[in-house]
């Protein structure tokens, strides 16, 4: 197998990592702290093409391939993952089911919209009372003749307040379970669309998410997604390929936290020569490295498993769980490294510790990966 980048993967990843760097970089500790949205970035990042990746170009995008913006995610996430997650977003769970799903006339009206970076979108699935168990979703929805009609709530919606279309999950009937569930594109700019204030969240924090109160809220009957009842596999297929995203975030902050604990551990010295020529320092970073590449190696094979006929949930969900749990693990590891000074908020890692324990939660949490892998292995151990 040929690990080597190709031509335009390569030229994407030299073009997000100096994009990252000169302009997303500089004000990632200062939005940190603040909370503030970079509305002005996303709008470059728009005309980069970052939030139309796999767009077709027909519809305003930039039509490279799935590993491609997996580099992409990976490569924003390096520097900030807040700006990270809310890319992801908009590509993944707003764009791609338009784009998989969508009728021509949804494409044309949504996707240019959307990777033009006038605004971004996001996925409302999540209710105060439905995370891992998607099925029992509450907020419902009517035929009043000429549109649909949205009311209930949903929970820790992404791009909240900032964005404009939401792929939004409903049901006609509660007790009808996976298959009462329908989905819609949910213009947010409207009567009856509610976002309350932001969540005051641990990491992530110029990442604006919402609880969001679906009162009477109109959906034109064009804008049904996929056909009536289909809205509940539509959502298992975009979290299969969105899990992808959240693997690309982790190795993203992890090898953030790597970088920033080599050079800490080749400038700090003690006993009279640098940390990291102590073997103790010496083989936490050799753990570090060899745990980002497992985790990218996971996030390519997934890719390849993407391209092939049928569904590849056992695999994104593999790259997800231990992506994001080795993530976890890194910079942990990169705050004992950098000892006091890690606990610091001076200093970078802090962030990335803060940034870092929501991956194993978001896009489905580890304990619903596993349960995913280990309904793979039933299936397999049938065949033993």
């Amino acid at each position: 197998m040929d690990f080597a980048l190709d031509e335009q993967q390569q030229m994407v990843k030299d073009m997000v990592r100096s994009f990252a760097e000169d302009r997303v970089l500089p004000g990632a500790a200062d939005r940190d702290r603040t909370g503030e949205f970079p509305h002005e970035i996303f709008a470059e990042m728009g005309e980069l093409g970052l939030l139309g990746m796999m767009v077709p170009e027909e519809f305003g995008g930039a039509a490279v391939d799935l590993l491609s913006y997996l580099i992409a995610v990976e490569e924003l996430a390096r520097v900030d993952a807040a700006v990270a997650v809310g890319m992801t977003v908009t590509n993944s769970v707003c764009c791609w089911p338009i784009m998989t799903f969508g009728s021509e006339e949804q494409k044309s009206n949504f996707l240019p919209q959307l990777a033009s970076g006038n605004t971004v979108g996001g996925f409302m699935l999540t209710e105060p009372g439905a995370g891992s168990d998607a099925a029992s979703l509450t907020t419902r929805y009517r035929d009043e003749g000429d549109h649909w009609r949205l009311d209930g709530s949903k929970a820790w919606i992404t791009n909240g307040e900032v964005g404009r279309f939401f792929i939004c999950l409903a049901t006609s009937d509660p007790g009808l379970g996976p298959s009462g569930i329908s989905a819609f594109i949910l213009d947010a700019e409207q009567e009856g669309v509610i976002f309350d204030p932001p969540e005051a969240k641990m990491g992530l924090r110029s990442s604006k998410t919402c609880m969001v109160t679906l009162d009477g809220a109109r959906v034109p009957k064009t804008a049904m997604l996929g056909g009536e009842g289909k809205g509940f596999a539509m959502a298992l297929a975009t979290l299969d390929h969105s899990r992808l995203g959240i693997a690309a975030q982790s190795v993203g902050i992890a090898t953030a936290a790597l970088e920033e604990s080599l050079r800490y551990a080749r400038d700090r010295k003690q006993f009279g020569r640098a940390i990291m020529e102590h073997q103790a320092i010496a083989f936490q970073l050799a753990d570090m490295d060899t745990e980002i590449d497992a985790a990218r190696g996971l996030m390519i094979r997934a890719v390849w498993a993407a391209g092939q006929p049928g569904r590849h949930s056992r695999e994104s969900a593999a790259a997800k769980l231990f992506a994001s749990e080795m993530c976890n693990r890194v910079v942990s590891q990169a705050i004992q490294i950098h000892g006091g000074y890690g606990f610091s908020s001076e200093y970078p890692v802090e962030r990335f510790f803060r940034d870092a324990r929501v991956v194993t939660i978001y896009e489905g949490t580890s304990e619903v990966q596993r349960l995913v892998i280990a309904r793979a292995l039933a299936e397999r151990a049938k065949g033993l």
